[in-house]
C-alpha cells in the first residue's frame, strides 16, 4: 500500500539528481516498514482456525471446550486487529468491546465486537467508559470462557480507569506532565499503573478464572510485556515506591496533583493494595503473545533498501535517548560513510529503530521524529546524496498530523533562503513549523498500526 501522500513534493524538494534518488529510496523504505506491520497481517500470522482447533502462536485450543468467546482490548491498532479476529473466528465470537482513538472508528468494520472511541495521548471520559465496559465483560467471563485481548500502543490512554479519589482531570494533568518531562515510556507507565484500576495486570485479575489470551502489537523498545499499554494482562514488577521515584527524579512530585500524591503515599504505606505481581493465581490461565514489533518494521525497511540496490545495515531496534542527540548520532553515521566508507561502502542504507524522547522546553510544536530530522539536518549540511528520514509507524508524530520528516544535505541552505533559522526552531521545539514551511514533513495519515519509530539513512 502507498502511504506517503506527499511523495512527489518530497522528491521535488531534492536539489540534485543524486539526492532525489536517495530521497526516493528512503520514502520506499518508509512505506515498506509500515506495510510490514499491518495489524491484520500480524494477527493472521499468529492465529488460525482449522477443524474446530484454534491455534495461537504455539498454543492449540479446542473451541468446543469454551462456552463463550469474548474479544476486548484497545490501542491504535486494535480496530484492525479486531477485524482480523472476526475474519478468523466469525460467529464463534459472542461479543466484545475494543477502544480505538477518536475519529478512527469509521475506518473499521466489525459485527460482533463493538468499537468505542476515546482520547489519545491524554485520556478522556470516553477512555473511562471504554475501560469500564471491558472490565464488565471480563468480570462476567466464567471458567469455561475464552477472553481474547487485543493490545497495541496507545492503550494506556485509550483504556483508563483512575483509582478512587483521583479525578480524571488530575490524571490528565499528570499524563501531560509525564509526556513533557522527558521520561521514558517505561517510567511513564510505572506511574500510570499505580493510578489505575485497569492497568498493571488488573484486567487479567478481573477475567480470572477465564482463559485469557492477549495478542500484543508492541510499541515499546525491547517488547517488555508489562510496559506495552501499561500491561493490563501482565504481572506488574513495579511498585508504588517506584512510581514515586519517577516523579521525584523528574522534579514532578511537588507539581503533581494532590490526589495523585495521596494515592501514591497510601500505596507506599500499604493502605492500598499493590498491583498484581508475578506468581499470583490470576495469571495461571493467561497467555501473552507478541504478534508484531519494531524489529519487523525495521527489517522490512532494510529489505526495501537492499531491493533498491544498496548495501544495507540494520543497526538496532533499541534506539533510545533524547531525540536531538539521536539526530546528531545518525548524522555522524552518514558523515562517516561519506568520509571513510565505514561501516558500509556507498551506495548504502542504514536502518535504526526504537523510540526517543523529547524534553520540551520551548513553545513550539513537533514530534520526536521531526526533532531527530531537524537535529541531523544541521550536521549533514552540504553532503550531496545523503538523506535521513525519521518517522513514527502510526503516522502521528507527537501532537501533529505528520509521521515525521525527511532531510538532506541541502535542507539547511534551503531553510536559510526562506529566512528560517534551524537552530532557533530546534531550541523552541518547533520542528513541525520548520518542516511545514520547507514542505518536508512525511504525511501518511494514521496508519492503523504502531510499533515505535524507524529512522533511515541513505548515502549514495
Amino acid at each position: 500500500m502507498v502511504w506517503v501522500k506527499n511523495r512527489e513534493e518530497l522528491l521535488d524538494n531534492a536539489t540534485s539528481p543524486l539526492t532525489r534518488k536517495a530521497r526516493e529510496a528512503a520514502i520506499n523504505a518508509v512505506e515498506a516498514a509500515i506495510n510490514a506491520v499491518d495489524p491484520r497481517r500480524a494477527v493472521k500470522s499468529k492465529v488460525s482456525l482449522s477443524g474446530g482447533t484454534l491455534r495461537i502462536g504455539g498454543l492449540s485450543f479446542n473451541l468446543s471446550s469454551f462456552k463463550r468467546i469474548i474479544v476486548v482490548g484497545g490501542g491504535k491498532a486494535s480496530g484492525s486487529m479486531a477485524e482480523a479476529i472476526e475474519e478468523i473466528l466469525g460467529s464463534h465470537i459472542d461479543g466484545g468491546a475494543v477502544v480505538v482513538p477518536h475519529g478512527t472508528k469509521g475506518n473499521y468494520k466489525t459485527r460482533r465486537v463493538e468499537l468505542h472511541e476515546a482520547g489519545h495521548p491524554v485520556p478522556d471520559e470516553d477512555s473511562v467508559r471504554g475501560a469500564s465496559k471491558i472490565l464488565e465483560l471480563a468480570e462476567q467471563a466464567g471458567e469455561d470462557d475464552l477472553v481474547i485481548c487485543l493490545i497495541s500502543g496507545g492503550g494506556s490512554s485509550l483504556m483508563a480507569m483512575p483509582r478512587p479519589g483521583i479525578p480524571l482531570a488530575d490524571k490528565q494533568a499528570m499524563t501531560n506532565m509525564l509526556l513533557k518531562c522527558g521520561a521514558t515510556i517505561n517510567e511513564i507507565n510505572t506511574v500510570r499503573k499505580h493510578l489505575s484500576m485497569f492497568k498493571g495486570g488488573q484486567l487479567a485479575k478481573a477475567a480470572y478464572p477465564a482463559t485469557l489470551i492477549s495478542l500484543i502489537l508492541s510499541d515499546v523498545v525491547g517488547d517488555p510485556l508489562e510496559v506495552i499499554a501499561s500491561g493490563p494482562t501482565v504481572p506488574d514488577p513495579t511498585t508504588y515506591r517506584d512510581a514515586v521515584a519517577v516523579l521525584k527524579n523528574y522534579d514532578l512530585w511537588d507539581e503533581a496533583p494532590r490526589s495523585v500524591r495521596r494515592v501514591l503515599r497510601d500505596g507506599v504505606s500499604g493502605k492500598i493494595r499493590e498491583t498484581p505481581k508475578p506468581g499470583e493465581q490470576a495469571f495461571k490461565k493467561v497467555h501473552n503473545i507478541i504478534v508484531g514489533n519494531n524489529r519487523v518494521a525495521s527489517l522490512a525497511a532494510e529489505r526495501e533498501l537492499r531491493r533498491c540496490g544498496l548495501n544495507t545495515l540494520f543497526l538496532t531496534s533499541f534506539m533510545e535517548g533524547e531525540a536531538r542527540e539521536v539526530g546528531i548520532m545518525l548524522a555522524a553515521l552518514a558523515r562517516e560513510v561519506k568520509a571513510s566508507g565505514s561501516p558500509l561502502s556507498r551506495p548504502c542504507g542504514i536502518v535504526v529503530g526504537g523510540e526517543t524522547t523529547v524534553t520540551v522546553k520551548g513553545e513550539g510544536i513537533g514530534g520526536r521524529n521531526q526533532e531527530i530530522a531537524l537535529s541531523s539536518a544541521l550536521k549533514i549540511k552540504g553532503l550531496d546524496g545523503v538523506v535521513i528520514a525519521s518517522f513514527s509507524t502510526d503516522g502521528v508524530d507527537g501532537p501533529t498530523d505528520a509521521a515525521g520528516a525527511i532531510v538532506d544535505g541541502s535542507t539547511i541552505d534551503r531553510s536559510k533562503d526562506m529566512g528560517l533559522n534551524a537552530v532557533e526552531y530546534l531550541t523552541n521545539n518547533d520542528s513541525y513549523s520548520f518542516f511545514s514551511r520547507l514542505g518536508d514533513l512525511i504525511l501518511t495519515g494514521p496508519t492503523g498500526t504502531n510499533v515505535n519509530d524507524v529512522s533511515v539513512i541513505v548515502c549514495l
